[in-house]
C-alpha cells in the first residue's frame, strides 16, 4: 500500500505521471511511453486538453465515426458519433439508408423547458410561507436581473418560480421549483447562478419579513441546483411507411416483421430486464452524438432513464403501431443540449462535429440526437427479431478479436474472407487463427 500524497494537484504534469507510474504500475518506463503516446503533438491543442479537467496526465481517445444518409425533415445529414462499441455506427448507417428510401425521419420539438430547484427547510406555518412567497416573487426575479439580462435579450430567461410544499414526503421540506428557457445553451451554469441568487434573496427577505416569528425566519437553504430530469424538454422523432415496404432482405415477410417489432416493444414495456437493454441500445446512438458534440452524456442518460420510469415502471422509450396498413415507429425523449458554451467553443473536434451537422441550433441538435436514438433502436430490433443480434455484431467485432490475437495484416485479410461465410465467435476465430498460423 502506498502512502497518501498531499498537494498532488500542484505537481507538474511530468511529476504527476512519475508518481502514478512509480506507485501504481509494474513498468514505469512503459507507462510513461503509453501516456506520452496519446499526447497531442500540437502544443496549443494539448494545453487546451490539459485545462479541460484537473490532474491531467494524457488524453483518452475514442473513435469518431460517421453515419451517413440520415434524411431528417428533408435535410440530409452525416452524423458524427464518438463511441468504442463495435457495430453501433454500422447499425445506425444501415437504419439511415433503409429509411432514406422511405421518406426519411421526421422530427419536432415538443418543449424546451429546463428545471432548477432551491431546496430548503422551513419550520413554521405553511400559509405564512405561501403569503411570503407571493410577496417576494418579483424581488427574486429582480435580484437575478444582472444574471438574466443577456439571456433575456436573446429571448430566454426565467419562465416561472413556484413554491412547492414537500412536507408529506419529508418533514419541513419545501422547494422553489424554477423553470428556464436557455435557447442554444445547455444552461447549467446560468441556471445554477440564478438559483443561488434566488436562495440568497429568499433567505435575506425572510429574515426581514414581519410575517414570520423569529423561529420561522430561520429558513435553512440546503442546496440550489439544476435538475437533469427535464420532462418538458422533449424531442420527438418518427418514421413510417406501408407495412409492405418493410422488406429487410430476410425470409420474414414484412407483416410478420412489423408484428415482431411491436411484440418486442410490448415485452420491453412489461419486463424491466429487457427494457433496460432495449433503452441501452437507444442510448448507444444518443450518447455517441451527444459526446461528439461536446454535450453532457451523463446528464442526458440520467434524465432519459428517469423519463422511462415516469409512469411508475421502467419501460421502452420507443413506441410502434400498425394502423390502416401503415407501420409507425417513434420516440419522445428528454434532451437538454447546447450548441454554444462549454466545450462547443473550445474542443477542435466538437467544433468540427457541429460544422459537419451544419451548425445546428440546440433545437435542431435535439431532433438529430432523437433520430440517432430511434435509428439505433430500429437497427437493433430488426436484428433481434430476424437473424439475432450476434450475427451482425460479431462480424463487426471480428477485427477486435484478431487484434487481440496479434494477427498480421495478411492474416486479417484471410480470416475476414473466411468469416464472411462462417459464424463469428471468439472461440471460432481463435481456432481458425491457430490453424492458419500452423499451416
Amino acid at each position: 500500500m502506498t502512502d497518501p500524497i498531499v498537494g498532488f494537484s500542484k505537481l507538474s504534469k511530468q511529476k504527476k505521471i512519475e508518481w502514478v507510474a512509480q506507485r501504481y504500475t509494474h513498468n514505469p518506463i512503459e507507462t510513461k511511453k503509453i501516456l506520452e503516446r496519446y499526447w497531442n503533438t500540437e502544443n496549443e491543442v494539448q494545453k487546451l486538453h490539459d485545462e479541460f479537467i484537473e490532474n491531467t496526465i494524457t488524453n483518452y481517445y475514442l473513435p469518431l465515426g460517421i453515419a451517413p444518409n440520415f434524411l431528417i425533415n428533408n435535410i440530409l445529414y452525416a452524423l458524427p458519433m464518438a463511441i468504442e462499441e463495435s457495430s453501433v455506427v454500422a447499425a445506425a448507417s444501415k437504419a439511415a439508408k433503409f429509411w432514406l428510401d422511405r421518406g426519411g425521419f421526421k422530427s419536432e420539438i415538443i418543449g424546451t423547458e429546463k428545471i432548477g430547484q432551491v431546496h430548503f427547510m422551513y419550520y413554521g406555518d405553511p400559509t405564512k410561507l405561501e403569503e411570503f412567497f407571493k410577496a417576494v416573487y418579483h424581488k427574486l426575479v429582480k435580484d437575478a436581473k444582472p444574471l438574466t439580462k443577456n439571456m433575456e435579450k436573446r429571448g430566454g430567461g426565467i419562465s416561472n418560480i413556484e413554491l412547492r410544499n414537500k412536507t408529506t414526503e419529508l418533514k419541513y421540506y419545501y422547494q422553489l421549483h424554477c423553470t428556464f428557457e436557455t435557447l442554444d445553451a445547455m444552461g447549467a451554469n446560468f441556471i445554477n447562478s440564478c438559483l443561488e441568487q434566488f436562495a440568497l434573496t429568499f433567505k435575506n427577505e425572510a429574515q426581514k419579513s414581519a410575517l414570520f416569528t423569529e423561529k420561522e425566519k430561520k429558513i435553512e437553504i440546503v442546496m440550489s441546483i439544476l435538475s437533469n430530469y427535464v420532462p418538458n424538454c422533449i424531442a420527438r422523432a418518427e418514421v413510417n411507411c406501408a407495412v409492405e415496404d418493410l422488406k429487410m432482405n430476410t425470409a420474414i415477410p414484412p407483416r410478420e416483421f412489423a408484428n415482431n417489432i411491436l411484440r418486442a416493444i410490448d415485452i420491453a414495456n412489461v419486463e424491466p430486464h429487457r427494457a433496460v437493454t432495449h433503452n441501452k441500445g437507444i442510448m448507444n446512438g444518443i450518447d455517441a452524438v451527444v459526446l461528439a458534440t461536446g454535450n453532457d452524456f451523463r446528464a442526458v442518460e440520467a434524465g432519459v432513464h428517469a423519463y422511462a420510469s415516469k409512469d411508475g415502471k421502467y419501460k421502452s422509450l420507443t413506441k410502434a403501431s400498425i394502423e390502416n396498413g401503415i407501420f409507425k415507429f417513434w420516440i419522445e425523449i428528454p434532451l437538454a443540449l447546447g450548441t454554444v458554451g462549454g466545450l462547443t467553443n473550445l474542443h477542435p473536434l466538437v467544433k468540427l462535429a457541429l460544422e459537419i451537422l451544419q451548425q445546428p441550433t440546440a433545437k435542431e441538435l435535439m431532433q438529430i440526437v432523437a433520430v440517432a436514438g430511434l435509428a439505433q433502436n430500429f437497427a437493433a430490433l430488426s436484428s433481434l427479431v430476424t437473424t439475432g443480434i450476434q450475427e451482425g455484431h460479431m462480424k463487426m467485432h471480428l477485427l477486435n478479436i484478431l487484434n487481440q490475437l496479434g494477427a498480421t495484416a495478411t492474416e486479417k485479410d484471410e480470416l475476414i474472407t473466411y468469416f464472411k461465410n462462417h459464424t463469428v465467435t471468439h472461440g471460432a476465430v481463435a481456432e481458425a487463427f491457430e490453424k492458419l498460423r500452423g499451416s
